[in-house]
């Protein structure tokens, strides 16, 4: 698959790159995605949610009436989940949600999730630049010159401090680096720009799983 490359001016340099179909061109595998889409959601949980069950809540524990001869049901501490301000039953503790995947099916998952892409012609390659100073309006100006208005999350061959500070405010804009580029990121984007030299770190780095 050959594409063209395009300036910060979103003119075409008359030059192409061939993506490798190993990387770009290769039979999704839908299950692979959806696991490792799973456990990049699941490690974002901080899992400190907390409830209070009925020996941790503050209050007394003299039955509050008598047995029987009441009319009404049998009832000891005011602690009981069935009364309001009572402890909860099979609240929720804090827990761990993390869990473990194989590095080959996490390649997999990101070499579908960027044959995706490649295939619904959602991959843009941009020559390398920089920038003298960060500036978002300067920025901003550029992915509306490369027609990048959605989502869209750009790939970086390796971290450029003023490229990411330019457009970390920029809320439909994601900044990454080839090497911690994930499937999540991939399959929640409306378009993908990869910097030139991010290319070749890409395919290295899939190519070796």
């Amino acid at each position: 698959m050959e594409l063209s490359v395009f300036n910060i001016k979103g003119e075409d340099t008359g030059r192409k790159v061939t993506l490798s179909d190993a990387i770009f061109g290769v039979e999704p595998n839908e299950h692979a995605m959806y696991l490792d889409v799973k456990q990049y959601l699941a490690n974002q949980r901080q899992g400190t949610h907390k409830s209070k069950e009925r020996n941790e809540v503050a209050g007394s524990t003299k039955k509050i009436k008598k047995q029987k001869g009441t009319g009404g049901a049998r009832a000891g501490s005011l602690k009981s989940p069935v009364f309001v301000g009572g402890g909860r039953v099979f609240g929720p503790k804090p827990r761990n949600y993390s869990f473990k995947l194989n590095k080959k099916l996490k390649a997999v998952a990101r070499l579908s999730a960027l044959s995706l892409l490649a295939r619904d012609n959602k991959v843009a390659l941009l020559e390398s630049f920089s920038l003298e100073t960060p500036k978002t309006k300067e920025f901003k100006g550029i992915l509306n010159n490369l027609q990048s208005t959605g989502k869209t999350l750009m790939v970086l061959p390796a971290v450029d401090k003023n490229i990411v500070l330019s457009g970390r405010n920029l809320p439909k804009l994601k900044i990454t680096t080839a090497s911690d580029v994930n499937t999540y990121d991939l399959l929640n984007t409306q378009k993908l720009l990869l910097v030139e030299e991010s290319v070749n770190v890409l395919e290295n780095l899939l190519s070796a799983k």
